[in-house]
């Protein structure tokens, strides 16, 4: 005997969704036994995407990047979320509803899907972020424990149902996200997928020098060598359509103060 698909209990004539589904505010904002903690990286990297992002035709009001956000997919699983490190969104208010700050992003409210999602490989969490297209080879010598199964059996052949999907499932067949990036800090590699007939394909990259050109966007995201906030590493940071690096509000305050102090001015003293 099928089962019927959950229902949400509705009035005639329905009230809105805004008025019958569980808010932002009604779900969890955090689970201890996440895996994959944060560290400085995770804080650092989704900063230098977010500051180098410039969009010709969205205004900074009507885009959204969301970093280690609580995300919720599922309305039939109002408490499942996935986490992205990072991720943008493009025709959404920057404020929820125009007025508030988000504390986390609700699919079924929003009523936009991610356009780009990028992950920050930590140990432990290849197989959530990259499905069977995750290659342990590469962080053997950083990760001494394997990932967890988040689809795990009852028995010989069966799967216990209604376990959350892995991240990977939930950006490809759930949401759909265009383009989906992932990085290691360890191993400094970068790969990229996009959604091609409803599934992901891995899209090869120069290794040498890996850029990413997003046509929609007319930006391109890579792999830039430098120093952020003090820290001298490689980093992903956005590039415009001649190739050049993106500068964040502050390196071209430096620039501009540079600027003048070869024709003579001082800067400070203009300020």
């Amino acid at each position: 005997m099928s089962q019927r698909p959950p229902s949400l209990p509705q009035l005639i004539p329905p009230l809105p969704p805004r008025e019958t589904l569980p808010t932002m505010y009604d779900l969890p904002s955090e689970t201890p036994e996440d895996s994959g903690l944060p560290d400085e990286f995770h804080d650092l990297q989704p900063q230098l995407l977010s500051a180098t992002l410039r969009l010709r035709h969205y205004s900074k009001s009507r885009f959204f990047t969301g970093t280690d956000l609580n995300l919720y997919y599922d309305v039939h699983h109002p408490q499942w979320y996935k986490r992205p490190d990072w991720f943008l969104a493009l025709g959404v208010q920057r404020l929820y509803e125009g007025t508030d700050l988000r504390s986390s992003y609700v699919i079924w409210q929003e009523g936009v899907d991610p356009f780009v999602a990028v992950e920050l490989l930590s140990p432990g969490t290849e197989k959530e972020d990259l499905g069977d297209n995750a290659d342990l080879s590469e962080t053997d010598a950083v990760i001494t424990v394997p990932a967890p199964s988040l689809q795990p059996t009852s028995g010989e052949g069966e799967t216990i149902k209604d376990k959350p999907p892995r991240k990977w499932e939930v950006y490809e067949q759930i949401l759909r996200v265009p383009y989906y990036i992932v990085f290691s800090r360890y191993t400094d590699q970068l790969r990229f997928f996009k959604l091609v007939g409803g599934r992901y394909q891995e899209q090869s990259l120069d290794t040498q020098q890996p850029r990413i050109w997003i046509p929609e966007l007319e930006l391109g995201i890579g792999i830039w060598t430098g120093a952020f906030e003090g820290i001298e590493r490689q980093w992903l940071r956005w590039y415009d359509d001649r190739g050049i690096w993106i500068p964040t509000d502050a390196e071209r305050a430096d620039r501009l103060a540079a600027r003048l102090r070869e024709l003579g001015e001082d800067p400070d003293a203009l300020s």
